[in-house]
Protein backbone atom coordinates (compact mmCIF):
# COMPACT_ATOMS: atom_id res chain seq x y z
CA UNK A 1 0.00 0.00 0.00
CA UNK A 2 2.76 2.35 0.58
CA UNK A 3 4.59 1.64 -2.44
CA UNK A 4 1.29 2.72 -4.44
CA UNK A 5 0.76 5.51 -2.41
CA UNK A 6 4.08 7.06 -3.09
CA UNK A 7 3.86 6.37 -6.87
CA UNK A 8 0.33 8.25 -6.84
CA UNK A 9 2.05 10.83 -5.17
CA UNK A 10 5.14 10.98 -7.78
CA UNK A 11 2.21 10.65 -10.85
CA UNK A 12 0.91 13.34 -9.85
CA UNK A 13 4.00 15.43 -9.25
CA UNK A 14 4.73 14.70 -12.67
CA UNK A 15 2.14 15.69 -13.98
CA UNK A 16 2.26 18.91 -12.15
CA UNK A 17 5.77 19.21 -13.22
CA UNK A 18 5.13 18.87 -17.06
CA UNK A 19 2.13 20.86 -17.18
CA UNK A 20 4.11 23.68 -15.58
CA UNK A 21 6.87 23.30 -17.74
CA UNK A 22 4.54 23.97 -21.00
CA UNK A 23 2.90 26.83 -19.28
CA UNK A 24 6.90 28.78 -19.10
CA UNK A 25 7.65 26.87 -22.22
CA UNK A 26 5.12 28.61 -24.13
CA UNK A 27 5.20 31.90 -22.29
CA UNK A 28 8.55 32.21 -24.02
CA UNK A 29 7.94 30.27 -27.76
CA UNK A 30 10.91 31.97 -29.53
CA UNK A 31 13.15 30.19 -27.35
CA UNK A 32 11.14 26.65 -26.27
CA UNK A 33 12.48 23.80 -28.58
CA UNK A 34 8.79 23.21 -29.79
CA UNK A 35 8.30 26.56 -30.89
CA UNK A 36 4.14 27.19 -31.78
CA UNK A 37 3.61 23.86 -32.89
CA UNK A 38 0.67 22.05 -31.23
CA UNK A 39 2.15 18.68 -31.54
CA UNK A 40 5.59 19.33 -30.60
CA UNK A 41 4.37 20.24 -27.67
CA UNK A 42 1.81 17.34 -27.28
CA UNK A 43 5.06 14.96 -28.10
CA UNK A 44 6.61 16.59 -25.29
CA UNK A 45 4.05 16.14 -22.75
CA UNK A 46 3.97 12.92 -23.92
CA UNK A 47 7.52 11.50 -24.03
CA UNK A 48 7.81 13.01 -20.01
CA UNK A 49 5.27 11.52 -18.79
CA UNK A 50 5.27 8.44 -20.45
CA UNK A 51 8.54 8.23 -18.99
CA UNK A 52 7.14 8.96 -15.46
CA UNK A 53 3.97 6.74 -15.96
CA UNK A 54 6.08 3.37 -17.27
CA UNK A 55 8.48 3.95 -14.97
CA UNK A 56 6.10 4.14 -11.77
CA UNK A 57 3.87 0.42 -12.81
CA UNK A 58 7.87 -0.80 -14.01
CA UNK A 59 8.94 -0.09 -10.16
CA UNK A 60 5.70 -1.21 -8.99
CA UNK A 61 5.96 -4.11 -11.19
CA UNK A 62 9.61 -5.28 -10.14
CA UNK A 63 9.65 -4.50 -6.50
CA UNK A 64 13.39 -3.69 -5.43
CA UNK A 65 14.42 -2.79 -9.19
CA UNK A 66 15.55 0.79 -9.74
CA UNK A 67 15.48 0.49 -13.18
CA UNK A 68 11.50 2.06 -12.86
CA UNK A 69 13.16 4.82 -10.68
CA UNK A 70 15.87 5.53 -13.05
CA UNK A 71 13.33 6.19 -16.17
CA UNK A 72 10.81 8.33 -13.71
CA UNK A 73 14.30 10.66 -13.04
CA UNK A 74 14.65 10.64 -16.95
CA UNK A 75 10.88 11.73 -17.41
CA UNK A 76 11.60 14.57 -14.79
CA UNK A 77 14.93 15.18 -16.28
CA UNK A 78 13.20 15.53 -19.95
CA UNK A 79 11.07 18.60 -18.62
CA UNK A 80 13.74 20.36 -16.90
CA UNK A 81 14.94 21.52 -20.24
CA UNK A 82 13.09 24.52 -20.24
CA UNK A 83 13.69 25.61 -16.35
CA UNK A 84 16.84 27.63 -17.32
CA UNK A 85 14.43 29.92 -19.31
CA UNK A 86 13.91 33.15 -18.18
CA UNK A 87 10.00 33.22 -17.65
CA UNK A 88 9.95 30.28 -15.34
CA UNK A 89 9.48 32.92 -12.70
CA UNK A 90 11.06 31.00 -9.53
CA UNK A 91 14.82 31.53 -8.48
CA UNK A 92 14.94 27.34 -7.34
CA UNK A 93 13.30 26.36 -10.37
CA UNK A 94 15.94 27.97 -12.79
CA UNK A 95 18.71 27.23 -10.07
CA UNK A 96 17.15 23.76 -10.74
CA UNK A 97 17.26 24.12 -14.41
CA UNK A 98 20.78 25.75 -15.14
CA UNK A 99 22.22 22.50 -13.51
CA UNK A 100 20.03 19.84 -14.26
CA UNK A 101 19.08 20.63 -17.90
CA UNK A 102 20.88 17.81 -19.28
CA UNK A 103 20.18 15.43 -16.99
CA UNK A 104 18.09 13.12 -18.93
CA UNK A 105 20.45 11.66 -21.15
CA UNK A 106 22.33 9.90 -19.02
CA UNK A 107 20.03 8.49 -16.79
CA UNK A 108 18.00 6.99 -19.76
CA UNK A 109 21.10 5.82 -20.69
CA UNK A 110 21.47 4.09 -17.47
CA UNK A 111 17.92 2.91 -17.33
CA UNK A 112 18.54 1.13 -20.62
CA UNK A 113 21.79 -0.71 -19.82
CA UNK A 114 20.52 -1.79 -16.28
CA UNK A 115 17.50 -2.76 -17.93
CA UNK A 116 15.78 -5.45 -17.87
CA UNK A 117 17.99 -6.78 -15.00
CA UNK A 118 18.35 -3.69 -12.90
CA UNK A 119 21.61 -3.41 -12.82
CA UNK A 120 24.95 -2.63 -14.72
CA UNK A 121 27.36 -5.43 -16.23
CA UNK A 122 30.25 -4.16 -16.74
CA UNK A 123 32.79 -1.76 -14.66
CA UNK A 124 33.41 0.00 -18.43
CA UNK A 125 29.41 1.04 -18.43
CA UNK A 126 29.82 2.19 -14.83
CA UNK A 127 33.00 4.21 -15.72
CA UNK A 128 31.34 5.78 -19.06
CA UNK A 129 27.78 6.55 -17.10
CA UNK A 130 30.25 8.20 -14.52
CA UNK A 131 31.55 10.72 -17.48
CA UNK A 132 28.12 10.81 -19.34
CA UNK A 133 26.71 12.24 -15.54
CA UNK A 134 29.75 14.27 -14.42
CA UNK A 135 29.94 15.87 -18.12
CA UNK A 136 25.98 16.60 -17.84
CA UNK A 137 25.54 17.51 -14.49
CA UNK A 138 29.14 19.21 -13.55
CA UNK A 139 30.67 19.99 -16.66
CA UNK A 140 27.41 21.89 -18.09
CA UNK A 141 25.09 22.35 -15.37
CA UNK A 142 26.92 23.32 -11.75
CA UNK A 143 30.18 24.42 -12.76
CA UNK A 144 28.89 26.80 -15.41
CA UNK A 145 25.77 28.11 -12.81
CA UNK A 146 28.88 29.02 -10.44
CA UNK A 147 29.90 31.09 -12.63
CA UNK A 148 26.47 32.60 -14.00
CA UNK A 149 25.13 36.23 -12.66
CA UNK A 150 22.14 36.67 -14.93
CA UNK A 151 21.87 40.33 -14.64
CA UNK A 152 25.12 41.14 -15.37
CA UNK A 153 24.88 39.25 -18.46
CA UNK A 154 21.73 41.38 -18.95
CA UNK A 155 18.94 39.30 -18.68
CA UNK A 156 16.60 41.50 -16.21
CA UNK A 157 13.77 39.04 -16.14
CA UNK A 158 15.79 35.97 -15.22
CA UNK A 159 15.08 34.95 -11.55
CA UNK A 160 18.34 34.87 -9.21
CA UNK A 161 20.84 31.96 -9.41
CA UNK A 162 21.10 30.64 -6.25
CA UNK A 163 24.20 29.00 -6.64
CA UNK A 164 25.95 31.60 -8.57
CA UNK A 165 29.44 32.66 -6.79
CA UNK A 166 30.37 35.64 -9.45
CA UNK A 167 30.52 36.10 -12.77
CA UNK A 168 32.54 35.11 -15.41
CA UNK A 169 31.37 35.11 -19.06
CA UNK A 170 34.56 33.33 -20.17
CA UNK A 171 34.60 30.76 -17.76
CA UNK A 172 31.07 29.85 -18.75
CA UNK A 173 31.81 29.91 -22.14
CA UNK A 174 34.91 27.27 -21.84
CA UNK A 175 33.16 24.97 -19.92
CA UNK A 176 30.83 24.70 -22.72
CA UNK A 177 32.99 24.08 -24.74
CA UNK A 178 34.13 21.80 -23.18
CA UNK A 179 31.19 20.21 -21.80
CA UNK A 180 29.90 20.01 -25.77
CA UNK A 181 32.77 18.52 -27.21
CA UNK A 182 32.69 15.61 -23.74
CA UNK A 183 28.90 15.28 -24.81
CA UNK A 184 29.85 13.94 -28.19
CA UNK A 185 32.31 11.36 -26.86
CA UNK A 186 30.15 10.08 -23.77
CA UNK A 187 26.94 9.95 -26.00
CA UNK A 188 28.57 7.95 -28.37
CA UNK A 189 30.26 5.65 -26.35
CA UNK A 190 27.42 5.14 -24.49
CA UNK A 191 25.52 4.22 -28.15
CA UNK A 192 28.33 1.99 -28.42
CA UNK A 193 27.85 0.41 -25.22
CA UNK A 194 24.22 -0.78 -26.13
CA UNK A 195 24.76 -1.95 -29.23
CA UNK A 196 27.43 -4.04 -27.67
CA UNK A 197 24.47 -5.31 -25.29
CA UNK A 198 22.03 -5.80 -27.41
CA UNK A 199 24.92 -8.42 -29.92
CA UNK A 200 25.64 -10.18 -26.98
CA UNK A 201 22.18 -10.84 -25.53
CA UNK A 202 20.74 -14.03 -26.34
CA UNK A 203 18.16 -14.14 -28.68
CA UNK A 204 15.43 -14.24 -25.95
CA UNK A 205 17.00 -11.49 -23.89
CA UNK A 206 17.19 -9.54 -27.54
CA UNK A 207 13.56 -9.90 -27.97
CA UNK A 208 12.49 -8.95 -24.59
CA UNK A 209 14.59 -5.73 -23.78
CA UNK A 210 15.89 -5.50 -27.68
CA UNK A 211 12.92 -2.63 -28.48
CA UNK A 212 13.73 -0.57 -24.95
CA UNK A 213 17.72 -0.74 -26.02
CA UNK A 214 17.67 0.27 -29.48
CA UNK A 215 14.90 2.96 -29.12
CA UNK A 216 17.87 4.39 -26.50
CA UNK A 217 20.41 3.85 -28.41
CA UNK A 218 18.81 6.07 -31.19
CA UNK A 219 18.05 8.59 -28.51
CA UNK A 220 21.59 8.63 -27.19
CA UNK A 221 22.65 8.85 -31.35
CA UNK A 222 20.50 12.38 -31.84
CA UNK A 223 21.99 13.22 -28.50
CA UNK A 224 25.27 12.85 -30.16
CA UNK A 225 24.45 14.58 -32.94
CA UNK A 226 22.64 17.87 -30.71
CA UNK A 227 26.01 18.55 -29.00
CA UNK A 228 28.06 17.96 -32.73
CA UNK A 229 25.71 20.39 -33.49
CA UNK A 230 26.60 22.76 -31.13
CA UNK A 231 30.43 22.55 -31.34
CA UNK A 232 30.61 25.84 -33.85
CA UNK A 233 28.99 27.93 -31.29
CA UNK A 234 30.45 26.75 -27.86
CA UNK A 235 27.17 26.10 -26.21
CA UNK A 236 23.67 23.89 -26.47
CA UNK A 237 21.42 25.91 -28.33
CA UNK A 238 17.73 25.68 -30.37
CA UNK A 239 18.47 26.37 -33.88
CA UNK A 240 16.49 24.98 -36.51
CA UNK A 241 18.80 21.45 -36.57
CA UNK A 242 18.49 21.28 -33.18
CA UNK A 243 15.09 21.80 -32.85
CA UNK A 244 14.41 18.97 -35.29
CA UNK A 245 17.05 16.77 -33.13
CA UNK A 246 15.10 17.61 -30.18
CA UNK A 247 11.79 16.31 -32.02
CA UNK A 248 13.12 13.00 -33.03
CA UNK A 249 14.53 12.66 -29.29
CA UNK A 250 11.02 13.04 -27.89
CA UNK A 251 10.25 9.91 -30.53
CA UNK A 252 12.85 8.14 -28.96
CA UNK A 253 11.61 8.54 -25.91
CA UNK A 254 7.87 7.29 -26.48
CA UNK A 255 9.59 4.33 -28.61
CA UNK A 256 11.46 3.73 -25.13
CA UNK A 257 8.30 3.38 -23.28
CA UNK A 258 6.23 1.51 -26.47
CA UNK A 259 9.31 -1.10 -25.89
CA UNK A 260 9.03 -1.44 -21.71
CA UNK A 261 4.83 -1.79 -22.95
CA UNK A 262 5.93 -4.63 -25.57
CA UNK A 263 7.63 -6.53 -22.95
CA UNK A 264 4.77 -6.30 -20.38
CA UNK A 265 2.46 -7.70 -23.39
CA UNK A 266 4.71 -10.73 -23.47
CA UNK A 267 5.30 -10.78 -19.94
CA UNK A 268 1.66 -10.94 -19.34
CA UNK A 269 1.01 -13.82 -21.95
CA UNK A 270 4.64 -15.79 -20.38
CA UNK A 271 1.76 -15.53 -16.88
CA UNK A 272 -1.21 -16.67 -18.64
CA UNK A 273 0.61 -19.20 -20.35
CA UNK A 274 1.68 -20.62 -16.85
CA UNK A 275 -1.28 -20.15 -15.40
CA UNK A 276 -2.67 -22.81 -17.94
CA UNK A 277 0.32 -24.83 -17.76
CA UNK A 278 -0.84 -24.89 -13.42
CA UNK A 279 -4.69 -25.99 -14.58
CA UNK A 280 -3.06 -28.69 -16.92
CA UNK A 281 -0.75 -29.78 -14.53
CA UNK A 282 -3.61 -30.00 -12.17
CA UNK A 283 -4.79 -33.06 -14.17
CA UNK A 284 -1.66 -35.23 -13.22
CA UNK A 285 -0.73 -35.63 -17.19
CA UNK A 286 0.55 -39.15 -17.52
CA UNK A 287 4.77 -38.87 -18.20
CA UNK A 288 5.42 -37.39 -22.39
CA UNK A 289 2.73 -34.85 -21.64
CA UNK A 290 3.86 -32.41 -19.77
CA UNK A 291 6.38 -32.00 -23.28
CA UNK A 292 3.36 -31.65 -25.11
CA UNK A 293 2.13 -28.56 -22.56
CA UNK A 294 5.12 -26.94 -22.52
CA UNK A 295 5.74 -27.17 -26.65
CA UNK A 296 1.72 -25.02 -26.72
CA UNK A 297 2.93 -22.81 -24.10
CA UNK A 298 6.22 -21.54 -25.61
CA UNK A 299 4.49 -22.35 -28.77
CA UNK A 300 7.62 -24.74 -30.25
CA UNK A 301 5.82 -27.76 -31.27
CA UNK A 302 9.50 -28.84 -32.18
CA UNK A 303 10.51 -28.80 -28.03
CA UNK A 304 12.75 -31.05 -26.40
CA UNK A 305 12.48 -31.47 -22.65
CA UNK A 306 15.31 -34.01 -21.67
CA UNK A 307 16.45 -34.78 -18.06
CA UNK A 308 20.13 -34.90 -16.93
CA UNK A 309 21.23 -38.29 -15.81
CA UNK A 310 24.46 -38.96 -14.55
CA UNK A 311 26.99 -36.01 -15.52
CA UNK A 312 26.79 -35.54 -19.30
CA UNK A 313 23.29 -37.57 -20.04
CA UNK A 314 20.04 -36.55 -20.93
CA UNK A 315 17.12 -38.70 -21.33
CA UNK A 316 13.79 -38.26 -22.64
CA UNK A 317 10.48 -39.18 -20.13
CA UNK A 318 10.83 -42.66 -21.26
CA UNK A 319 14.46 -42.70 -19.97
CA UNK A 320 15.23 -42.71 -23.51
CA UNK A 321 18.66 -41.40 -24.64
CA UNK A 322 18.32 -37.84 -26.46
CA UNK A 323 20.60 -36.24 -28.21
CA UNK A 324 19.98 -32.06 -28.42
CA UNK A 325 20.43 -30.85 -32.22
CA UNK A 326 22.74 -27.90 -32.77
CA UNK A 327 19.79 -25.57 -34.58
CA UNK A 328 18.06 -25.86 -30.94
CA UNK A 329 18.78 -23.36 -28.06
CA UNK A 330 19.39 -25.03 -24.98
CA UNK A 331 17.91 -23.97 -21.34
CA UNK A 332 18.25 -25.02 -18.49
CA UNK A 333 15.54 -25.15 -15.97
CA UNK A 334 16.94 -24.62 -12.66
CA UNK A 335 15.57 -25.72 -9.31
CA UNK A 336 18.11 -24.88 -6.17
CA UNK A 337 21.11 -24.58 -7.52
CA UNK A 338 20.29 -27.97 -9.58
CA UNK A 339 19.28 -28.73 -13.05
CA UNK A 340 16.04 -30.38 -12.93
CA UNK A 341 15.28 -30.27 -16.51
CA UNK A 342 16.66 -29.39 -20.08
CA UNK A 343 14.73 -26.98 -22.54
CA UNK A 344 15.90 -27.44 -26.53
CA UNK A 345 13.92 -25.09 -28.13
CA UNK A 346 13.84 -22.49 -31.24
CA UNK A 347 16.27 -19.47 -30.90
CA UNK A 348 14.19 -16.72 -29.15
CA UNK A 349 11.16 -18.24 -27.54
CA UNK A 350 12.43 -18.42 -23.83
CA UNK A 351 13.84 -15.64 -21.42
CA UNK A 352 14.94 -16.22 -17.96
CA UNK A 353 11.87 -14.96 -16.22
CA UNK A 354 9.16 -17.59 -18.59
CA UNK A 355 11.78 -20.12 -17.20
CA UNK A 356 11.75 -19.21 -13.78
CA UNK A 357 7.81 -18.89 -14.24
CA UNK A 358 7.38 -22.60 -15.65
CA UNK A 359 10.12 -24.29 -13.17
CA UNK A 360 7.97 -22.94 -10.10
CA UNK A 361 4.50 -23.79 -12.02
CA UNK A 362 5.88 -27.33 -13.28
CA UNK A 363 7.68 -27.66 -10.28
CA UNK A 364 6.03 -31.42 -8.95
CA UNK A 365 6.23 -32.21 -12.04
CA UNK A 366 9.01 -31.79 -13.89
CA UNK A 367 10.16 -33.31 -10.54
CA UNK A 368 8.20 -36.22 -10.93
CA UNK A 369 8.87 -36.89 -14.61
CA UNK A 370 12.32 -36.60 -13.85
CA UNK A 371 12.74 -39.27 -11.14
CA UNK A 372 11.16 -41.76 -13.45
CA UNK A 373 12.83 -40.84 -16.64
CA UNK A 374 15.79 -41.43 -14.26
CA UNK A 375 14.56 -45.23 -13.01
CA UNK A 376 13.72 -45.69 -17.27
CA UNK A 377 16.82 -44.78 -17.82
CA UNK A 378 18.61 -47.01 -15.02
CA UNK A 379 15.91 -49.75 -16.23
CA UNK A 380 17.26 -48.96 -20.16
CA UNK A 381 20.98 -49.10 -19.14
CA UNK A 382 20.51 -52.93 -17.28
CA UNK A 383 18.64 -54.24 -20.19
CA UNK A 384 21.25 -53.07 -22.71
CA UNK A 385 23.82 -54.56 -20.24
CA UNK A 386 21.56 -57.85 -20.22
CA UNK A 387 21.38 -57.92 -24.20
CA UNK A 388 25.45 -57.01 -24.28
CA UNK A 389 26.01 -60.14 -21.76
CA UNK A 390 23.77 -62.45 -23.74
CA UNK A 391 25.59 -61.16 -27.00
CA UNK A 392 29.12 -61.66 -25.15
CA UNK A 393 27.91 -65.27 -24.34
CA UNK A 394 26.56 -66.24 -27.92
CA UNK A 395 29.74 -64.61 -29.81
CA UNK A 396 31.81 -66.91 -27.04
CA UNK A 397 30.03 -70.00 -27.58
CA UNK A 398 30.10 -69.84 -31.39
CA UNK A 399 33.77 -69.35 -31.22
CA UNK A 400 33.88 -72.25 -29.11
CA UNK A 401 31.78 -73.96 -31.47
CA UNK A 402 34.45 -73.05 -34.42
CA UNK A 403 37.64 -73.81 -32.67
CA UNK A 404 35.90 -77.46 -31.50
CA UNK A 405 35.16 -78.09 -35.13
CA UNK A 406 37.87 -76.82 -36.84
CA UNK A 407 41.05 -77.59 -34.08
CA UNK A 408 39.87 -80.81 -31.72
CA UNK A 409 37.12 -82.45 -33.85
CA UNK A 410 39.47 -82.14 -36.73
CA UNK A 411 42.62 -83.49 -35.24
CA UNK A 412 40.36 -86.66 -33.92
CA UNK A 413 39.70 -87.19 -37.73
CA UNK A 414 42.99 -87.46 -38.56
CA UNK A 415 43.44 -89.78 -35.53
CA UNK A 416 40.86 -92.20 -36.37
CA UNK A 417 41.94 -92.04 -40.64
CA UNK A 418 45.94 -92.61 -38.87
CA UNK A 419 44.24 -95.50 -37.52
CA UNK A 420 42.76 -97.01 -39.96
CA UNK A 421 45.72 -96.56 -42.51
CA UNK A 422 47.93 -98.50 -39.45
CA UNK A 423 44.99 -101.24 -39.18
CA UNK A 424 45.29 -102.18 -42.55
CA UNK A 425 48.97 -103.23 -42.12
CA UNK A 426 48.75 -105.28 -39.43
CA UNK A 427 47.68 -108.95 -39.83
CA UNK A 428 48.20 -110.08 -36.22
CA UNK A 429 44.83 -110.52 -34.68
CA UNK A 430 45.31 -109.38 -31.35
CA UNK A 431 46.48 -105.81 -33.16
CA UNK A 432 43.55 -105.51 -35.04
CA UNK A 433 41.04 -106.41 -32.28
CA UNK A 434 42.86 -103.30 -30.66
CA UNK A 435 42.81 -100.98 -33.87
CA UNK A 436 39.62 -101.62 -34.10
CA UNK A 437 38.64 -100.90 -30.58
CA UNK A 438 40.21 -97.29 -30.94
CA UNK A 439 38.64 -96.86 -34.35
CA UNK A 440 35.36 -97.20 -32.48
CA UNK A 441 36.14 -95.15 -29.57
CA UNK A 442 37.19 -92.20 -31.65
CA UNK A 443 33.88 -92.76 -33.75
CA UNK A 444 32.36 -92.31 -30.77
CA UNK A 445 34.71 -89.06 -29.61
CA UNK A 446 34.25 -87.75 -32.72
CA UNK A 447 30.20 -88.07 -32.49
CA UNK A 448 30.31 -86.54 -29.43
CA UNK A 449 32.49 -83.72 -29.84
CA UNK A 450 30.48 -82.90 -32.70
CA UNK A 451 27.42 -82.91 -30.89
CA UNK A 452 28.75 -80.83 -28.01
CA UNK A 453 29.78 -78.20 -30.50
CA UNK A 454 26.10 -78.27 -32.22
CA UNK A 455 24.97 -77.82 -28.60
CA UNK A 456 27.50 -74.95 -27.87
CA UNK A 457 25.70 -73.05 -30.87
CA UNK A 458 24.81 -74.56 -34.42
CA UNK A 459 26.53 -73.90 -37.11
CA UNK A 460 23.58 -73.75 -38.88
CA UNK A 461 22.50 -70.72 -37.52
CA UNK A 462 25.46 -68.67 -37.76
CA UNK A 463 25.95 -69.30 -41.15
CA UNK A 464 22.29 -70.16 -42.56
CA UNK A 465 19.97 -68.84 -40.53
CA UNK A 466 17.23 -69.72 -38.47
CA UNK A 467 15.46 -71.89 -40.62
CA UNK A 468 18.04 -74.25 -41.47
CA UNK A 469 18.81 -74.55 -37.47
CA UNK A 470 15.41 -75.39 -36.77
CA UNK A 471 15.03 -78.02 -39.68
CA UNK A 472 18.70 -79.50 -38.48
CA UNK A 473 17.12 -79.67 -34.82
CA UNK A 474 14.06 -81.35 -36.45
CA UNK A 475 16.49 -84.24 -38.23
CA UNK A 476 18.80 -84.66 -34.71
CA UNK A 477 15.36 -84.75 -32.21
CA UNK A 478 15.01 -87.51 -30.12
CA UNK A 479 11.27 -86.86 -30.33
CA UNK A 480 9.27 -86.03 -33.72
CA UNK A 481 9.37 -82.55 -34.41
CA UNK A 482 6.19 -81.14 -36.60
CA UNK A 483 7.13 -77.80 -38.72
CA UNK A 484 3.64 -76.11 -38.88
CA UNK A 485 5.37 -72.67 -39.97
CA UNK A 486 8.91 -72.03 -40.55
CA UNK A 487 9.40 -67.57 -41.54
CA UNK A 488 11.69 -67.38 -43.81
CA UNK A 489 14.69 -65.03 -44.91
CA UNK A 490 17.49 -64.01 -42.03
CA UNK A 491 16.79 -61.83 -38.85
CA UNK A 492 19.17 -59.73 -36.24
CA UNK A 493 21.62 -62.56 -35.15
CA UNK A 494 20.70 -61.76 -31.43
CA UNK A 495 16.96 -62.22 -32.74
CA UNK A 496 17.67 -65.94 -34.61
CA UNK A 497 19.49 -66.86 -31.24
CA UNK A 498 16.64 -65.78 -28.98
CA UNK A 499 14.11 -68.08 -30.92
CA UNK A 500 16.36 -71.17 -31.95
CA UNK A 501 16.84 -71.44 -27.72
CA UNK A 502 13.27 -70.83 -27.05
CA UNK A 503 12.89 -74.18 -29.30
CA UNK A 504 15.38 -76.17 -28.61
CA UNK A 505 14.88 -75.66 -24.73
CA UNK A 506 11.45 -76.68 -25.64
CA UNK A 507 12.24 -79.79 -27.88
CA UNK A 508 14.84 -80.65 -25.16
CA UNK A 509 13.11 -82.42 -22.80
CA UNK A 510 9.64 -83.07 -24.54
CA UNK A 511 8.18 -86.45 -24.18
CA UNK A 512 5.62 -86.83 -27.30
CA UNK A 513 5.58 -84.86 -30.72
CA UNK A 514 6.44 -81.32 -30.61
CA UNK A 515 5.02 -78.84 -33.02
CA UNK A 516 6.94 -76.03 -33.45
CA UNK A 517 5.56 -72.45 -35.61
CA UNK A 518 7.63 -69.74 -36.58
CA UNK A 519 6.03 -66.65 -38.38
CA UNK A 520 6.54 -63.30 -39.12
CA UNK A 521 3.29 -60.88 -38.18
CA UNK A 522 4.89 -57.28 -38.67
CA UNK A 523 7.98 -56.08 -37.02
CA UNK A 524 7.29 -59.00 -34.44
CA UNK A 525 8.58 -62.53 -35.02
CA UNK A 526 6.09 -64.96 -33.15
CA UNK A 527 7.63 -68.14 -32.23
CA UNK A 528 5.04 -71.02 -30.67
CA UNK A 529 6.34 -74.38 -29.51
CA UNK A 530 3.51 -76.88 -28.21
CA UNK A 531 4.30 -80.20 -26.30
CA UNK A 532 3.14 -82.23 -23.56
CA UNK A 533 4.59 -81.42 -20.36
CA UNK A 534 8.32 -82.02 -20.69
CA UNK A 535 10.55 -84.67 -18.49
CA UNK A 536 12.34 -82.04 -16.54
CA UNK A 537 11.36 -78.22 -16.15
CA UNK A 538 11.96 -76.03 -18.34
CA UNK A 539 14.69 -73.24 -18.01
CA UNK A 540 11.97 -70.66 -17.75
CA UNK A 541 14.90 -68.06 -16.53
CA UNK A 542 17.02 -68.46 -19.16
CA UNK A 543 14.52 -68.55 -21.65
CA UNK A 544 12.90 -64.91 -20.23
CA UNK A 545 17.02 -63.34 -19.84
CA UNK A 546 17.02 -64.31 -23.75
CA UNK A 547 13.95 -62.95 -24.80
CA UNK A 548 14.37 -60.05 -22.61
CA UNK A 549 17.63 -59.19 -23.97
CA UNK A 550 15.96 -58.21 -27.37
CA UNK A 551 13.39 -56.50 -25.54
CA UNK A 552 10.66 -59.41 -26.39
CA UNK A 553 7.98 -60.89 -24.79
CA UNK A 554 7.81 -64.28 -23.32
CA UNK A 555 4.37 -66.11 -22.44
CA UNK A 556 4.44 -69.98 -20.86
CA UNK A 557 0.93 -71.56 -20.85
CA UNK A 558 0.50 -75.18 -18.96
CA UNK A 559 -2.98 -77.12 -18.61
CA UNK A 560 -4.29 -80.28 -18.91
CA UNK A 561 -0.56 -81.65 -19.55
CA UNK A 562 0.22 -79.42 -22.21
CA UNK A 563 2.75 -76.65 -22.36
CA UNK A 564 2.47 -74.20 -24.86
CA UNK A 565 5.39 -71.18 -25.15
CA UNK A 566 5.04 -68.08 -27.09
CA UNK A 567 7.49 -65.57 -27.79
CA UNK A 568 7.49 -62.33 -29.34
CA UNK A 569 10.58 -60.86 -30.88
CA UNK A 570 11.26 -57.54 -32.25
CA UNK A 571 12.86 -58.01 -35.94
CA UNK A 572 12.36 -54.44 -37.73
CA UNK A 573 10.28 -53.91 -40.85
Amino acid sequence: MGRALAAVAVAGLGIAVGAFTLAVARDDSSAWFAGSSAAASIAFLAAGWALVGFGLTYWLWRAGDRVGLLFVAAGFGWFLLEWNSAEVGSSLAFTIGLCFYLVCAPLLAHAALAYPRGRLSSNVERGTLAVAYAGSVLVLGVLPALFFDPRAQGCTRCPRNLVGATDSAEAVGDLNRIGVWLGVGWAVALVVLIAVKLARASIAARRSAGPVLAAGAVYLALIAAWFAASIDRGLVTNGILERRLWLGQAAALLAVTLGIAWNWIRGRRARDAVARLVVELAESPPPGRLRDSLATIVGDPELVLAYPVGESRLVDAEGRAVELSPALVRTNVVRDGRCVAVLGHAPGLLDEQLVDEVAAAARLALENERLQAEVLARLEELRASRARIVETGDAERQRLERDLHDGAQQRLVGLLLSVRLVRTQVESEPSLKRLDDADAELGEAIAELRDLAHGIFPAALAEEGLAAAVEALAEEARVPMRIEALAEGRFPASIEAAAYTVVAEATRGAASTVAVRVERRGEMLEVVVETDVPDHPLALIELEDRVGAVDGRLAVDCSNGHVTIRAELPCGS
